[in-house]
């Protein structure tokens, strides 16, 4: 049957409206631009040039560098207003660069639009409080060029750029700066298999907390160093001694790690119960979703403006179903009681009493932020949540960070 056939009889039987979504289906999955298809995000040359198969002994190269400091050329997809992983990777990045070391960032981008500019990206940085002051070099990756001579080391910030440092032709120890597990972005498919061989190739890790880094040991042989998690107590601190009728949850669509529609449901169900309460939703412009009871919609705010919402609410809701977010600590550090889904992707990352863990089940979430609110000591409670991350500050962690990236630049792992 071709396709004017299939049209006429999609009338016939089943009406206009359902032969119009069939038609805009049909359309939407083979002209629609903004759709990703697998392996847009990273270059072919670098994946074809990588053969994981044949193990390479990035670990084996020992330096003492120049007078103890190294040049490292760190990889990373291009940074967005509202990325806490690029924040928080251009963090460490100003850690190795206030402890001396000479830092060129590449933006690694093979998608066609929007074209990354230099200038552009350093305006954004300039203008949001979450990235710091870095005086690198920024250069966009290109395959055909690759990298400039005599890097000491390389540092792959994703799993499409750990194929770009892999192809560094000088002798550099090769770091991967993981922050999550990658493979579970995607379903089943192309980027999944390429994410997951991203840990296959030899280089060391500097992991995001002890769960994700125990992961890659295990699982795929990789040697790891790990930091923990902190909290910058200078940004998010508490300010609202007295009692708190709201709520917030870090809400964000587009990324399905963060289970944005379940969380959805819990406060449906919580809306039910106590429409008295005021819903705060952050991380994302939800005025073009159905969200299905009346919120605040923040929209995806610059990170000086969270902490006077956070200090408006009992309890803060955050779901993550890879590792774990940095959210349920700088909630604490604002009196907020953080709840969060109990699996050993967060209890391995930060198991403390001061956070509710809670089975994924959208009651048992509403009975759990209910209870918060209805706290008779809530105001102490808050209080007491807020003085226990006080002394677990990000300058501490990173000065560990700096000692193990020298230490396994002058040991062969």
């Amino acid at each position: 049957m071709d396709k004017v056939s299939r049209v006429v009889s999609a009338l016939k039987n089943e009406g206009l409206r359902s032969t119009a979504w069939r038609t805009g289906k049909w359309l939407s999955t083979r002209y629609n631009g903004f759709s990703k298809a697998p392996l847009s995000t990273v270059y072919s040359d670098d994946v074809i040039a990588v053969d994981w198969s044949k193990p390479h002994d990035f670990n084996g190269f020992v330096s003492e560098g120049r007078n103890g400091k190294y040049r490292i050329a760190w990889v990373i997809t291009p940074p967005g207003r509202t990325s806490g992983g690029h924040q928080n990777a251009f963090r460490f990045m100003k850690f190795l660069e206030d402890a001396g070391h000479d830092l060129t960032v590449y933006l690694y981008s093979p998608a066609r639009y929007p074209v990354v500019s230099v200038h552009v990206v350093r305006e954004m940085m300039s203008s949001t409080t979450g990235y710091p002051d870095l005086a690198a070099e920024l250069r966009v990756y290109d395959p055909s060029e690759g990298f400039a001579p005599g890097y000491d080391a390389l540092v792959a910030s994703d799993w499409e750029a750990s194929y770009a440092a892999y192809r560094y032709e000088g002798e550099a120890k090769r770091f991967y700066f993981a922050q999550d597990y990658e493979p579970s972005f995607f379903a089943a498919g192309s980027d999944f298999v390429l994410a997951e061989n991203s840990y296959r190739l030899g280089f060391h890790g500097l992991v995001a907390g002890g769960w994700l880094a125990s992961k890659l040991r295990d699982e795929f042989g990789m040697s790891c160093d790990h930091f923990d998690f902190a909290v910058d107590v200078g940004r998010y601190n508490y300010l609202n001694a007295g009692a708190r009728n709201e709520v917030v949850f870090y809400v964000r669509p587009p990324t399905p790690r963060r289970a944005s529609e379940f969380g959805l449901l819990a406060l449906q169900e919580l809306h039910r119960r106590r429409p008295d309460v005021v819903i705060n939703l952050v991380g994302w412009d939800m005025s073009g979703y159905d969200v299905p009871f009346p919120y605040v919609n923040h929209s995806a705010l610059d990170i000086a403006q969270l902490n006077d919402i956070y200090n408006r609410c009992a309890a803060g809701l955050v779901l993550s179903l890879t590792n774990m977010s940095l959210l349920p600590m700088e909630l604490m550090a604002s009196g907020v009681v953080p709840v969060v889904n109990d699996a050993p992707n967060v209890r391995g990352v930060l198991d403390s009493p001061n956070i509710e863990y809670v089975p994924m089940s959208p009651k048992a979430i509403a009975d759990r932020i209910e209870s918060i609110l209805d706290r008779p000591d809530a105001v102490e409670h808050a209080a007491a949540i807020a003085r226990s991350v006080e002394s677990v500050d990000w300058e501490t962690l990173g000065r560990g960070f700096v000692a193990d990236f020298v230490a396994a630049m002058r040991t062969a792992l």
